[in-house]
């Protein structure tokens, strides 16, 4: 591939038969193109506040919106967990917290495809051998599933929402590289540095096996010098692109200081090559101050990498507000005026370069700052697809039990990936090595969440949770949501005002008008007076085998549900 460019090179690759069958394409959608932002909002509202510590109003509405930005929806049981705690306490609970290790993929094919490496039903694949291409195929739809599964038994913590940020900022595809375990092996790599050096992380991203593969880190050799990775470096992972910045002289340098790092997919793992290094001093252009790299042989050549990141974070500002602005637009909002650039960005750049690039101090800034708190900020995101299935699930209590079975319990949790996958959001797979449209796609942004084709997607299958049937997973399993058990969650499920009010908080952004509460709140009293579903709820709770009884209260909740979050207030976080 040579010089070539990673996302040039994959269209020209594909066939043209191929590139016209390929996904939905949100800028050829009629109604897009009709309708979609051409040029950024004018005239908007926007939060001035700054990084000041807030010392406002602790209420329910600052915990929900503190749980929404930072976790996968909002559970009763979440909120009560921020019982007591103020708000600085709260943040520090969800930001250090340190959840165990989940428990690897594992075989749950074998009924299907027995594994040609040997690993038996129940036992992880992680370290086996790669087998072939079907069993890869049965391993992937595993790693999705074990993804799925964390996100949804997620504590309180933030390491889940972290992992899923760095994944869209350190983009590699499942689907180009094809070796679930080398997916595997670099989810944990997130998971391991998602709050902790930055530094480090672009380090031990660089030798990543499949980040090797992925952007031809792996072909990258003295003799023909591969310039993928180096560009991804200097305009995704750290610096950002624009005037003024690192040259296409620095792309070809910083690629000969990293040639010779290989992939082992035997021992999944990395290693340097020092025949396969380029010896030679790399020069840098002016914006790197004419910094040379000093060629070093053998073994001491993987030295040069050290070299070549401190050279890079040298550029401190730049680097440290280019992160910033990704943290922002993926935990805040994606409009970044001068005013928030020149408080909010420049202020969590300078508290990221003096804890010498650690994660933490960056997230415990913005989460308990005035700008975070301020109206303005809430309930204006467009909720990407995984945080809006999962998120939704969470909330709702929907359950996917182990006794189902390895296989079913399997296929109910990637069942869940697939739903964000069909709505523009394949968990594993982003479009390119940008990552998605959404969060850094101008002047649309979020709103490419949001279009013809997602938008009854959305509706549909949201929809189908409130059903009888659900949706189907199997034969003996199909998604759906018990909304008795999760009435039964909420404060005062006999009164509908409270259970009405109740369920806008957990699944709605915005609020609604007592007028908007009285229309739902009529489904659950049968257009009568609250005592007409009070005696409902009573006479199904002290008649627990009685069908009749249990059939009103189920009917009029999925109903009250199902009309509730066909509102667009149910799309925003």
């Amino acid at each position: 591939m040579g010089g070539t460019n990673r996302r040039e090179f994959l269209n020209n690759l594909l066939p043209e038969k191929a590139r016209k069958e390929e996904k939905y394409d949100i800028t050829k959608d009629e109604l897009f193109l009709k309708y979609s932002n051409k040029t950024s909002p004018l005239h908007l509202k926007k939060s001035r506040a700054g990084l000041t510590q807030y010392t406002g109003a602790w209420t329910d509405k600052q915990k929900v919106h503190l749980i929404r930005r930072t976790m996968f929806g909002v559970k009763p049981s979440s909120l009560a967990a921020l019982n007591g705690l103020t708000m600085s306490q709260a943040v520090d609970l969800l930001i250090n917290a340190n959840p165990a290790t989940p428990a690897p993929p594992i075989n749950y094919y074998e009924s299907i495809y027995p594994d040609p490496t040997g690993i038996a039903l129940g036992a992880t694949w992680v370290n086996a051998p790669y087998g072939d291409g079907t069993v890869n195929y049965y391993r992937y739809l595993s790693t999705r599933a074990y993804w799925m599964k964390n996100i949804m038994n997620q504590t309180m913590s933030i390491q889940e929402k972290m992992l899923m940020f760095w994944h869209n900022h350190f983009v590699c595809e499942e689907n180009v590289v094809g070796d679930s375990r080398l997916q595997y092996k670099y989810l944990s790599l997130l998971r391991t540095h998602c709050l902790g050096n930055f530094k480090t992380f672009v380090k031990e991203v660089t030798k990543d096996p499949m980040m090797l593969f992925y952007l031809n880190g792996h072909y990258n050799i003295k003799n023909s010098p591969d310039e993928n990775y180096a560009r991804e470096l200097q305009e995704l992972f750290t610096l950002g692109k624009g005037a003024n910045l690192w040259t296409e002289d620095d792309v070809k340098a910083a690629a000969k200081v990293i040639t010779g790092f290989r992939a082992d997919t035997v021992n999944i793992t990395s290693f340097f090559d020092p025949t396969r290094h380029e010896t030679g001093n790399k020069v840098f252009s002016a914006f790197y101050n004419n910094y040379t790299v000093v060629g070093q042989a053998g073994a001491a050549g993987e030295n040069e990498l050290d070299d070549l990141l401190n050279m890079i974070f040298n550029q401190s500002q730049t680097a440290a507000k280019h992160l910033c602005r990704k943290l922002y637009r993926y935990f805040m909002y994606y409009d970044i005026d001068a005013n928030t650039e020149s408080t909010i960005i420049s202020g969590l750049a300078t508290t990221l370069i003096n804890n010498n690039w650690n994660i933490k101090p960056v997230l415990l800034q913005l989460f308990k700052s005035d700008h975070f708190y301020d109206t303005l900020s809430m309930d204006c995101q467009i909720t990407n697809p995984i945080d809006y299935y999962l998120g939704m699930s969470r909330a709702l209590g929907v359950s996917i039990p182990p006794a189902l079975g390895l296989v079913d319990e399997t296929k109910g949790y990637y069942t869940l990936a697939y739903l964000a996958e069909i709505i523009g959001m394949d968990p594993g797979s982003p479009p390119s090595v940008s990552g998605w449209p959404a969060y850094y796609q101008a002047p649309q942004f979020h709103q490419m969440w949001i279009n013809s084709d997602t938008l009854p997607k959305r509706m549909k299958y949201t929809d189908a949770f409130f059903t009888n049937n659900g949706i189907y997973v199997s034969g003996a399993f199909n998604i759906k949501c018990d909304v008795i058990a999760f009435a039964q969650t909420l404060s005062n499920p006999s009164d509908p005002d409270v259970l009405v009010s109740d369920c806008v908080k957990y699944l709605l952004a915005i609020g609604l008008s007592q007028s908007l509460r009285d229309i739902y709140k009529m489904i659950l009293t049968n257009n009568l007076a609250n005592a007409e579903w009070t005696l409902a709820w009573t006479n199904y709770i002290n008649n627990p085998g009685n069908v009749a009884y249990q059939n009103i209260v189920k009917s009029r909740l999925q109903l009250m549900l199902t009309k509730l979050l066909q509102l667009a207030e149910h799309h925003l976080s």
